[in-house]
């Protein structure tokens, strides 16, 4: 499945347009010229930050005359955040086009190695760059090589490979946000004890893996009292990750804590609810989107990590741009912040 975004570049009329002011007084915005009131300043300058319009680097992208390619790996599959961070490569449309670039979807089960790694390579000679969420895996690993030596600019999105000669990682600090989630279950549990439960997509994905490390090492330490049970792998899907901690929760009558590393949302705060256990049980989990907003307002769920998708899909555009062009990628610029958000301060 494959969508290519090949809109057409916005023009200084079209900033005027949607601000609502005549072209003189758009030029005279950018250059800072005097006479234009204050609040017409404050319309143009929204209208070119909505639509990262950038004249002066757009005019250099088109007289160098050199069109690139990019390709998006994604997970296949009904996961909220994958999906927008696919929207947000939709948004960048103008941008996008403003720098003769374009971007091709590519949905694949990321799940199955040897399907990743056909999907990578099949791009092999086909992209300038390749932006990929990946699986630790040596197929995948090897796959990711191939374009490199091939001369494909190559970024791993969310999920990392490090051990591959990927050219760079687009994504957040996942032992940490490991370490947040365990210290948020363990203080929301407060002087109980009993058992924790974790429900992972997989732990062949680097960035679960990660969090799993980082949420272990918390609850050994500084939380003796909980105890931790064996990770359950439900590839981020709904009924698969209902029935596996629906299975778990019979089993376990002390479950006081849950990890929910992924996505499957649905399906775990269904199996919770299902257990009538789901305003005992203290639930954190990631990313803030219309479910996850639903089920912190319901007191389903106590708590979401949550990273950035639009600044993780900009972020990867802009440094595989950088790659191409030999220019040096602005690691600060390119850090992916975290927010923990529960019901009372919903964005």
């Amino acid at each position: 499945m494959a969508e290519t975004l090949t809109p057409t570049a916005l023009t200084l009329k079209d900033i005027a347009r949607e601000a609502g002011v005549s072209l003189a007084t758009v030029d005279r915005v950018l250059h800072n010229r005097p006479g234009v009131r204050p609040d017409t300043v404050r319309r143009v300058k929204a209208a070119i930050e909505r639509n990262s319009f950038q004249p002066h680097v757009a005019a250099a992208e088109l007289a160098r005359g050199r069109a690139r390619r990019f390709a998006f790996v994604m997970p296949s599959g009904p996961n909220p955040f994958m999906q927008q961070i696919e929207a947000y490569l939709g948004e960048m449309a103008a941008w996008l086009a403003a720098r003769r670039l374009s971007v091709e979807t590519v949905v694949t089960d990321v799940f199955n190695p040897s399907a990743l790694a056909a999907s990578l390579e099949a791009l092999s000679g086909d992209c300038d760059g390749v932006a990929v969420v990946a699986l630790d895996h040596p197929g995948v690993r090897a796959a990711i090589n191939d374009l490199v030596d091939a001369g494909t600019k190559v970024v791993t999105l969310v999920s990392d490979v490090p051990s591959s000669r990927r050219h760079h990682y687009v994504g957040i600090d996942n032992i940490a946000v490991g370490r947040t989630a365990g210290a948020l279950v363990g203080r929301l549990v407060g002087q109980r004890s009993g058992k924790v439960a974790i429900m992972a997509g997989s732990q062949g994905l680097r960035d679960h893996a990660e969090r799993i490390f980082g949420f272990n090492q918390v609850m050994a330490t500084e939380f003796p009292d909980l105890s931790v049970l064996p990770v359950l792998e439900g590839r981020d899907e709904d009924d698969r990750s209902e029935q596996l901690l629906g299975r778990l929760l019979r089993s376990h009558a002390d479950i006081v804590g849950l990890y929910n590393v992924g996505a499957g949302t649905q399906g775990v705060a269904k199996a919770l609810s299902e257990s009538g256990r789901d305003k005992q049980v203290v639930f954190v989990g990631h990313d803030v989107t219309a479910l996850t907003r639903r089920l912190l307002l319901q007191g389903v769920m106590d708590a979401a990590i949550s990273q950035n998708p639009g600044h993780e899909a900009r972020a990867a555009v802009r440094v595989l741009l950088a790659l191409a062009r030999g220019e040096p990628i602005l690691r600060e610029q390119e850090k992916i912040r975290i927010d923990i958000v529960m019901r009372d301060n919903l964005p």
